[in-house]
Formats: C-alpha cells, structure tokens, sequence
C-alpha cells in the first residue's frame, strides 16, 4: 500500500509531515505518481517521467518541478522530523550546494536540502546510469549535518524513523502514545 496514506493515530502520514513542515518554504509539492490519491491536499503535484525508476529519478523530478531555487526534500514515511533540525539545515543551505544529515557514516539523501544548483550534476549520474542517492555529491559543495549536530537539534532521535512495515507502524504509535502521555502530565 502507499505508505504516505498509512494512518498514524487517525492522520495519515503524508499530513503529519505537512504539519511538521508548514511554514518552512513558499512552496509544498509533492512527487507522486498516483496525483489522484493526494489531490485532497490541494497541493501541487510533480509526477515522475519514468514511474518507478528510482528515488534519484525522483529527486530530478522534485528539483525540477520545484519553484524555488532551494528544495528540502522528505521521504512522506517519516512521521517524527524535528523542526530545529530542518530549519538549521535550511540556514545551512545559503552556503551551500547540498545540506544532507550523516548518522552512524550514512548520509541521508531524503531528508536533505538540495540547491538547483545540483541539477547538471544529478543528471549526469542518471545519463551514467547511476541509481544510488549520493552518486553525485561528491561533485558538490556538500554540508553535512554530523551526529553530534543532529542529537543537538534532536535530542529524541526521532527524526528518521520512517515507516516501512506493519512492525515500524506499530512502533510508530508506540511512540506517538508515549509522547501525548508525557505532554498530558
């Protein structure tokens, strides 16, 4: 199923990211290839040319439909991002090409900013035939958001939980009821 129309506590994923986020850019669009499941946003939609080929093809749609010449781009399963940390990765953006967060040696290409100045470079990896995220960034003026910085900005770690199985989604609620039980004392 779409995980972004997974109910979490009655609300699906994708509006408690929305919630999450609002307020942080001019602009909100969402990258699907089923427009129809999320017209009720009221939301601008960018579909992928080829469906189905990837997340880096979906980043290309994202910045290239986008607006903007700065883009913060969340996968729709994670339902905890902390607010401090995407607005300190957006200040983080003025200076640089790409603001992406690395926990444990890993970065996080769907929970990052991305400048258009990124596009010549990201498709380049795709004519390569490149289909890993990070393909491209070492062709850029990268930030990256150590650990230390992340557990800072958020002391709960929560930030990228994501949903991807019944069990994440359980856990998820696990966590939301821990939460409305700590701010209901």
């Amino acid at each position: 199923s779409d995980k972004a129309l997974l109910q979490l506590d009655g609300i699906p994923l994708i509006e408690r990211l929305l919630q999450r986020v609002s307020g942080l850019g001019e602009e909100v669009l969402i990258t699907t290839n089923r427009p129809q499941d999320y017209q009720y946003l009221g939301l601008r939609m960018a579909s992928d040319p080829e469906p189905g080929a990837g997340a880096l093809h979906g980043l290309h749609t994202a910045l290239k439909a986008a607006r903007g010449q700065t883009v913060l781009v969340l996968a729709c399963d994670m339902p905890f991002v902390s607010r401090p940390l995407l607005e300190h990765m957006l200040q983080l953006a003025e200076a640089a090409d790409l603001v992406v967060p690395r926990r444990g040696g890993e970065y996080e290409p769907l929970h990052a900013v991305y400048s258009k100045v990124c596009l010549p470079a990201l498709e380049a990896a795709l004519q390569q035939g490149e289909r890993r995220m990070i393909s491209f960034f070492p062709s850029l003026n990268l930030h990256t958001v150590e650990q230390e910085e992340i557990d800072r900005l958020d002391p709960e770690g929560l930030s990228f939980f994501n949903v991807n199985t019944p069990e994440d989604l359980r856990k998820a609620e696990r966590i939301l009821a821990q939460k409305h039980s700590q701010t209901s004392r």
